[in-house]
């Protein structure tokens, strides 16, 4: 069942001679629990693309549509809920607010949408994330794993459709890497969420189910690898 379809997305920054074209008639399509892995050298467009799946950055033209609806087609104050509701980000810097703790950072997305908090998802969240006795402390109290661990929790704690992961393990090291890869398993595979990680790391990719190949902002691959 398809969560998720990109046609012809074109992204073009600048204009005249400065123009530059971040993606170029990018189209492809995502099956609901699919994990891919989007590869590709710097400057390729992978970030751009998925800021544009995450509903942060507009496209120049061509159309994202999330469960069948047009994500652009909706207005910034609609755009902003389909962010918090839809769409777990996770950067490579963590992105942590300094002064609040580790369980007011994973519940912000719930509170800033008005939401009450599920104790229950954030108790099994916590448990499944290793940072139970860790509630309390501030991201400068953490270690780098840890504070990416937190990152993933704000992520998931909307129970959103899709998670997106822009080099979610690029700070760390590779046992801590490994550990965050197996964490978004368990949540694509636990809770059935579709999965897209941009990587430099061939080990990583050749965990997902696809790999997405792009360069100069076209695919240039696009290939199944386990089913």
């Amino acid at each position: 069942m398809e969560i998720l379809r990109v046609e012809n997305l074109t992204k073009v920054y600048g204009k005249g001679e400065n123009e530059v074209r971040a993606l170029d008639d990018v189209s492809f399509s995502v099956n609901k629990g699919e994990f891919i892995a989007i590869i590709g050298p710097s400057g390729s467009g992978k970030s751009t693309l998925l800021h544009i799946l995450g509903g942060v950055d507009r496209p120049t033209s061509g159309k994202v549509f999330m469960d069948g609806k047009d994500v652009y087609a909706q207005n910034e104050e609609q755009l902003a809920i389909f962010r918090r509701r839809q769409v777990g980000l996770i950067y490579q810097f963590y992105n942590l607010i300094p002064v609040l703790n580790v369980t007011e950072n994973i519940t912000l997305p719930v509170l800033m949408d008005g939401q009450k908090v599920n104790q229950e998802r954030l108790s099994e969240l916590m448990t499944t994330l290793k940072l139970t006795g860790r509630e309390n402390h501030l991201p400068n109290q953490l270690s780098g794993g840890q504070q990416q661990r937190v990152s993933i929790g704000r992520a998931l704690m909307n129970a959103p459709a899709v998670v997106l992961a822009d080099e979610p393990t690029g700070n760390l090291d590779s046992k801590n890497s490994q550990e965050i890869v197996d964490l978004l398993k368990v949540s694509n595979e636990k809770y059935g969420q579709t999965l897209i990680i941009i990587t430099h790391d061939e080990n990583i990719a050749l965990q997902a189910d696809r790999i997405i190949a792009i360069e100069d902002g076209r695919i240039t691959r696009d290939e199944v690898i386990r089913r």
